[in-house]
């Protein structure tokens, strides 16, 4: 194992579930179906506990976490607000969300691939939150 690796992608799972909660936080009080918005706040809760095991984990190595990019959370936001300020349906939030998460998910197979030397608890941690967020993708189809 290459603590390196292990770092590199630590940092990594904590800047995506940043943005994924930010994201969540940005339209869950916007969501009228109830139903819709208990996947989203059920999601948000997940990513939450697993942040607290990055975390942890993050601080027993000794390393800081990472934001994520702030160009990104700034595009994200201001596309949140367009798209909902004019269309505030539950469609296009779900099809912002699911952009969002197809995005997330596709970095996080990226950094499995780059960080191969990782420790196998840490990419567990990123597989878990890939599945997190492959399970809401598919649970929210239904309002796209």
């Amino acid at each position: 194992m290459t603590e390196n690796d292990t770092v590199k992608m630590l940092k990594e799972c904590d800047a995506g579930i940043k943005m994924g909660v930010s994201a969540l936080n940005d339209v869950i009080d916007k969501v009228q179906n109830e139903n819709f918005k208990a996947l989203l706040t059920d999601s948000k809760n997940e990513h939450e506990k697993l942040h607290s095991k990055v975390k942890t984990l993050l601080l027993a190595l000794n390393a800081e976490g990472k934001n994520p990019n702030a160009v990104a959370v700034g595009m994200k936001r201001i596309k949140t607000e367009m798209v909902t300020a004019f269309d505030k349906t539950d469609n296009e939030i779900a099809s912002i969300i699911t952009d969002g998460l197809n995005m997330g998910v596709k970095s996080l197979h990226r950094y499995l691939n780059q960080y191969k030397s990782a420790g196998e608890d840490i990419k567990d941690i990123a597989k878990k939150l890939i599945n997190i967020e492959e399970r809401l993708a598919i649970d929210i189809r239904v309002y796209l």
